[in-house]
């Protein structure tokens, strides 16, 4: 695909059936280029790139077939229990096991004691973290469900039962719930060495944001409280660990496989390749996956202490308080205008809730909501202070869409809100200050390198998709609009570097043509639910020459596939793990070429690849099959002079920069003004992440996104007690509060990246929250300045409503 940038503007598809596309080809045809021309394959058989292909993952997912943790079963597997506390804020002084030894089958009781020394890192840090690594067990507790000891017996009810006999003393302190109360004079200090509970505080951006607020005409506030959410994949986390002959294999549900074994070698001692961890199909991740946990650690330990398997899988009473969630945070965010409704400056103060300690990704989360906060508008000034807070609460970490949600939220409610105060039309208000196609490539206010697309143009076609609902029920309705950039491809390594990240951003791709011609692709990117199996055999199909059922994609296994320093994270998987294999399958098809030009007698550039067939053009019988070439390079016969034998590419890509993608989302809401009940009755996407190497996988993905959005926007929340407990009800969306979601995709190709593809996994949840929310203040007016928290439950809208009409009264 062509590296350069869209000369011209990008095709948009609407929903269409499997094999009929809106813009009237069929399934397969060849688009066109930005520069014109067509980027059919290079071998004249089917195109695979830009075809609806089914996820081949899916005939072993939807018959029960699926690899996952719990289908792992070992000779002589014991089974674990974790002992969590109950209080929120407290100190273990005494951890007596002798009654848990007496159930028959025990096999091994962890304590505090004998896991001293044992910590996990952090791998991003903010500027002056007070603490860059993190203990697996120890005496203080910071949150209700923090693990204390784990229990092995040989099967998982008496396990269960020995755990209820650990006897446990504890000195129970104050709890801190809220960055509120953690940052009050007087508050309980978590971590009293440290003398605060603010991990972290910076500034980023335009240092002078405050004069241009100063002196502008109109701004606008908006104290914005983010509830905290949880990430809820169908298959928990879970653990089968084994260790024989001093080596640890660990099978896990994980994203990130490699940086699982990174974790790993740090926290038990062992050398990188004494560590070998397994994942297979990973029944969903949404960030919640994407490191080694405690509890994890401590059943590899438990498993070196046996020399047995043990398997420990999260319970679902356990979920709430042990998988890290996420997006907790309040913004105090401010919107200057001047007089013709061009936006002048945005800043926000964020506080971030980081719970006990900071986690794996640390602060980044919230560091993520402030750099992404101009959104695709133009600004003068933009800038954000950012703080980490500790409180007792589970540690908040990785969910789909990573601080962007939050982000957009409180810049859309700004807007929204601008234009009620204004009397202007809010999408007239954002035509009006996005940046245009001609524009970019363009650095944001906060240092966001924007490559390609046309930011107004899909705001227009969102405009004219949308259909008001009309019921006479009772209820009252509104249509919220909201856009965002988001940001793809995580990279390069060296930007990471700079943002505090220890790890690389690069991909590697090992890609190998046997000799009876099937190819085999190796990517350390993990498989998650998100169809890149199916992807990368499609690219390598297209860009080698093979159909696509010759081609087999290895994944999910650090013995067999090349590193990946964080895996499936930050919609990186094929932007990132997709550009490494289209260099490696540009190297192997230059190899192929040059040994047929050998034997054939004729230029590689007289040659094309037709039906699994090297020949030479114009003569269809001076060809060799790819078979008679793989054979002979596997062989050493026949070679070029130089050319070493086999038929096997090691590529990595270590990207220039992220990739961006961007979006314009659509809510229809009715509202029942005697229950503060949301119904979101309409919905509707457009998205551009760039060329689209299967829109069906892009399409699922947008949906699936955007119902996760829903929850956020309406009905997911963790609330805890005064005393730090949290309250186990926990609302997920279901198909009565997710209606049809509408989906429109344009393609701009991405111009730094070698297949031009931008990222889509978090896409559909960034916007939904920020819609919602505008939906709702345009049916109430009364309460439109007031709508500045997720979730927006039933008693939030009443109590909103209840206010307003005492205030009125």
């Amino acid at each position: 695909m062509d590296d350069r940038g869209d000369e011209r503007a990008p095709e948009a598809r609407r929903d269409g059936g499997p094999d009929e596309r809106p813009d009237g080809r069929r399934d397969g045809q060849p688009d066109e280029r930005p520069d014109g021309q067509s980027d059919g394959p290079p071998h004249g058989g089917r195109r695979h790139v830009g075809a609806r292909t089914p996820r081949r993952e899916d005939a072993r997912l939807l018959t029960g077939r699926g690899r996952y943790v719990g289908n792992v079963r070992l000779p002589g597997t014991a089974h674990a229990v974790v002992v969590r506390s109950p209080v929120a804020h407290g100190r273990l002084t005494r951890c007596d096991t002798k009654a848990a030894w007496t159930v028959e089958g025990v096999l091994d009781v962890i304590t505090p004691a004998d896991a001293e020394g044992m910590r996990l890192p952090c791998v991003t840090l903010g500027a002056g973290q007070l603490q860059t690594s993190y203990p697996v067990l120890e005496a203080a507790i910071r949150y209700a469900g923090q693990p204390l000891a784990l229990v092995v017996a040989r099967t998982p009810e008496a396990a269960a039962d020995a755990a209820r006999l650990v006897d446990l003393d504890l000195e129970e302190l104050p709890a801190v719930i809220g960055v509120e109360r953690a940052l009050a004079d007087g508050a309980p200090l978590l971590h009293p060495a440290w003398g605060t509970n603010v991990v972290t505080d910076s500034v980023l951006g335009d240092p002078d944001c405050e004069a241009a607020i100063a002196g502008a005409e109109h701004v606008v506030e908006l104290v914005v409280s983010i509830g905290r959410a949880s990430p809820h994949p169908l298959e928990p986390r879970g653990v089968v660990a084994a260790f024989a002959d001093g080596e640890l294999t660990i099978h896990t549900a994980t994203q990130a496989p490699h940086h699982v074994r990174d974790h790993a070698v740090e926290a038990l001692g062992l050398t990188h390749d004494r560590v070998r961890v397994v994942t297979g199909d990973a029944g969903g991740g949404f960030g919640g996956k994407e490191h080694l946990y405690p509890d994890e650690a401590l059943v590899c330990l438990a498993a070196m202490r046996l020399g047995v398997p043990v398997a420990w899988t999260e319970s679902p009473g356990d979920r709430l308080i042990a998988t890290l969630p996420a997006r907790a945070a309040v913004h105090r965010a401010r919107l200057a205008l001047d007089g013709d409704g061009r936006f002048v400056a945005l800043h926000a103060d964020v506080v971030g809730d980081l719970g006990a300690h900071p986690s794996n990704v640390g602060i980044s989360p919230f560091a993520v909501t402030a750099v992404t906060l101009p959104g695709p508008y133009r600004f003068d000034r933009a800038g954000a202070r950012l703080r980490g807070v500790v409180t007792t609460t589970t540690p908040t970490g990785s969910y789909r869409g990573f601080g962007q949600p939050e982000a957009t939220f409180t810049r859309e409610r700004l807007i929204d809100e601008a234009a009620r105060r204004l009397g202007l039309d809010p999408v007239e208000l954002r035509l009006r200050n996005l940046l245009g196609p001609d524009e970019l490539p363009c650095t944001s206010r906060t240092w966001q390198p924007y490559d390609s697309g046309d930011y107004p143009r899909a705001l227009r076609t969102l405009r004219d998709l949308v259909r008001p609902v009309t019921r006479d029920d009772g209820r009252r309705r509104g249509i919220g609009f909201s856009c965002h950039v988001e940001s793809t491809g995580l990279g390069p390594s060296m930007e990471m570097k700079a943002m505090g990240m220890l790890a690389g951003g690069f991909e590697t791709a090992v890609l190998r043509m046997e000799p009876d011609a099937s190819v085999v692709v190796a990517s350390g990117v993990a498989a998650i639910g998100q169809g890149i199996e199916t992807a990368l055999a499609q690219l390598a199909a297209d860009r080698v020459g093979v159909e696509l059922d010759r081609v087999r994609v290895v994944l999910g296994d650090t013995a067999a596939t090349p590193y990946s320093s964080i895996g499936s994270i930050a919609s990186r998987s094929l932007a990132v793990g997709g550009g490494a294999l289209i260099q490696a399958a540009a190297r192997l098809r230059e190899k192929i070429l040059a040994i047929a030009a050998h034997r054939l007698e004729a230029a590689p550039a007289d040659l094309e690849v037709v039906d699994s067939a090297v020949r030479v053009k114009g003569d269809p019988r001076a060809s060799l099959t790819l078979r008679e070439i793989a054979t002979s390079a596997w062989r050493g016969w026949d070679l070029p002079e130089g050319a070493s034998p086999g038929l096997e590419e090691r590529v990595t890509y270590d990207p220039a920069s992220s990739t961006f993608a961007y979006g314009a989302h659509a809510a229809a809401v009715a509202v029942d003004p005697e229950t503060g009940a949301v119904e979101v009755e309409g919905y509707w996407v457009v998205n551009d992440a760039g060329v689209m190497v299967n829109p069906a996988i892009v399409e699922g993905q947008l949906r699936g996104g955007v119902a996760q959005g829903i929850g956020m926007a309406l009905t997911e929340e963790i609330v805890y007690t005064a005393d730090g407990q949290p309250v186990t009800d926990y609302l997920l969306p279901t198909t009565r509060e997710v209606p049809d979601i509408h989906v429109v995709t344009l393609e701009t190709a991405a111009p730094g990246n070698p297949g031009g593809m931008k990222g889509v996994g978090e896409a559909g949840t960034i916007g939904p929250p920020a819609a919602i929310g505008n939906a709702v203040a345009a049916a109430l007016p009364e309460i439109a300045g007031q709508v500045t928290r997720t979730p927006l439950t039933p008693e939030t809208v009443w109590r909103l409503l209840r206010n307003a009409g005492g205030r009125s009264g």
